[in-house]
């Protein structure tokens, strides 16, 4: 152990250490392992950010980030491109689900053998097409509003959760709607605005309400606070200083408030931060840059050449006659004397004037230097990095393609495809998927499903299987082709390699395997109805109903597929 000298002062309080020992003592403790610790550098000395929990980082901020977010997305074109390219992407005009209940888990479940394959075909189409009455259905029963169809809706879901960081919906029983000659379900789609989830009263969060949302001790949603009117509704301000109170779900499990964010902490319970908070400073900046850069660029066409004089004021004023004499003519007799000039001296040759200067006069052109030359490669830079934080392209940011080719094209896109596939898969989870549960319920208590013989609902509720019956696929849009010969040659070898399937393809782009077979199948009777000689593609079909190829015919010429040389 170390002895250490102390020096007291008067007051008998240890003196601090200076001269060497100071010096000493300061460069210990700048001995931190880690740079981003660093307490002293000029770079990280001021950089002290607050050690925020996950709902006081978002909820007390919330409104100011989304109002500005929405400004900026409804005035500005690069942010208004990039919501729109990510709906596009993501919902398109389209959606619609896939049901693949899980037959093995039921089957166990039931100890029933009806389950298998053969039933879940045939109870997933009769579940999609009752689904899509439902949801394309033209009087919108679907939409509590009657605003919208179910895509629309979606659409409109996700767009607030981009922009807004929530997405919130209320699934009203609609039990009046339910007649025959309007709704065939009571189940029904409410879109809430975001804004509207809140503590009431607007008490800042406590351990049970965060944002709106009111929560157990584990921390689990329980309940919702909603506003009956918005807090901008100056037509309906008693309403929206009034909150209702909505459970989560009923006590057998129903959905009766859906709410989609994007979790980025855990015991986070609000979004309020859609995907342009950490770029918006930036964008915002750039904004400006473009505006004044197209300020100064009509200034420059407004004023292409100007008439430059040697007289400054002073010689004006002497040549006129001193104070008195400038006082009593100005200016006026020195623009008349130039007007003058001007008038009697206008030389035309051919038609055409040739400018003749008064005494010291001369034209000095504006030069056209806007926009400036660092204009093109900073806005680039900037929408990289705006691209970046959106997940996105710089060409889908930019709509810009002129400088990239096939394979940078495909690069881009696929990297921007996982951050879109995520997004995608986590809003049907969160949002599009417990509608649907909702109305399938509904399917099974009202409906004639094909169920197997035997299955007893009394016994085995339909909550304890909600899971396996409501097993789903989502068809969002289509991918797409950049090189459309090539991508589906590519297709075309992972099928026949095994790598892939049929029905993954149509996935891809936006259709389902089902349709594309029967749809074919038509097609070739019609051709062999109308007597029409079938395609090259159609000659794998020509085969028997039971199997084997038909009478008296050669087995089908089978087409080649496509060789990997053949692919660029």
């Amino acid at each position: 152990m170390t002895n250490q000298v102390r020096i007291l002062g008067p007051d008998g309080i240890a003196l601090p250490p200076t001269g060497r020992r100071r010096s000493l003592a300061l460069a210990g403790y700048r001995q931190i392992p880690y740079d981003a610790a660093d307490l002293y550098s000029q770079h990280m000395a001021t950089w002290l950010p607050t050690l925020w929990s996950p709902d006081n980082e978002i909820n007390i901020y919330r409104d100011r980030i989304v109002s500005r977010v929405r400004d900026a997305v409804r005035n500005d074109g690069w942010a208004s491109g990039a919501v729109t390219r990510i709906l596009d992407n993501a919902i398109g005009a389209s959606l619609r689900p896939v049901a693949k209940p899980n037959w093995r888990w039921l089957q166990w479940k039931t100890q029933n053998k009806g389950f298998d394959h053969v039933w879940s075909r045939e109870f997933g189409q009769v579940i999609d097409a009752n689904f899509e009455i439902w949801a394309t259905d033209p009087s919108k029963y679907c939409d509590a509003t009657g605003n919208q169809t179910f895509s629309q809706m979606a659409h409109t879901a996700f767009r607030h959760g981009l922009v807004d960081g929530d997405a919130l919906a209320i699934l009203p029983w609609n039990d009046e709607d339910r007649v025959p000659g309007k709704a065939q379900y009571a189940t029904a789609v409410q879109l809430v605005d975001p804004d509207r989830l809140s503590n009431p009263y607007q008490v800042f969060d406590q351990r049970y309400f965060r944002g709106g949302v009111e929560i157990d001790k584990k921390g689990r949603p329980i309940a919702y606070h909603i506003r009956k009117a918005h807090q901008g509704d100056w037509w309906a301000a008693a309403d929206s200083m009034t909150w209702q109170r909505f459970p989560k779900q009923t006590e057998f499990g129903r959905p009766i408030v859906v709410h989609y964010f994007e979790t980025h902490r855990a015991g986070q319970h609000r979004g309020g931060a859609g995907i342009f908070t950490p770029v918006l400073q930036r964008l915002k900046m750039l904004i400006k840059y473009d505006s004044t850069e197209l300020d100064a660029a009509i200034i420059n066409a407004i004023f292409a050449a100007y008439v430059e004089s040697p007289m400054d004021p002073q010689l004006v004023k002497e040549a006129m006659g001193g104070d008195e004499g400038f006082e009593q003519l100005s200016l006026n007799g020195y623009q008349a004397d130039r007007a003058a000039f001007h008038h009697e001296n206008a030389i035309m040759l051919g038609g055409a004037r040739i400018p003749q200067m008064y005494p010291g006069e001369s034209i000095k052109a504006v030069s056209a230097s806007r926009p400036s030359s660092n204009f093109t490669p900073f806005e680039d830079a900037m929408l990289r990095n705006v691209a970046s934080g959106l997940g996105l392209s710089a060409q889908q940011v930019s709509n810009n393609w002129g400088d990239v080719n096939y394979s940078s094209a495909r690069s881009a896109a696929l990297e921007a495809q996982k951050t879109m596939t995520r997004r995608q898969v986590d809003f049907f989870i969160g949002f599009a998927s417990p509608v649907r549960n909702a109305l399938v319920e509904e399917m099974m208590d009202i409906d004639d499903l094909p169920l197997p013989s035997g299955y007893k609902p009394d016994y085995i509720s339909f909550a304890e299987c909600r899971a396996a019956f409501c097993q789903c696929e989502w068809i969002g849009p289509p991918r797409g082709w950049v090189n459309p010969i090539d991508e589906r040659a590519g297709a075309i070898l992972g099928m026949e390699a095994g790598m892939s399937t049929l029905e993954q393809e149509c996935l891809a782009q936006g259709t389902n395997f089902e349709d594309i077979l029967a749809q074919r199948k038509y097609e070739i009777d019609k051709f062999d109805e109308l007597g029409i000689p079938r395609p090259e593609w159609a000659g794998m079909f020509n085969v028997k109903p039971g199997g084997g190829p038909p009478d008296g015919d050669k087995p089908a010429k089978q087409s080649k597929p496509a060789q990997p040389e053949t692919v660029r």
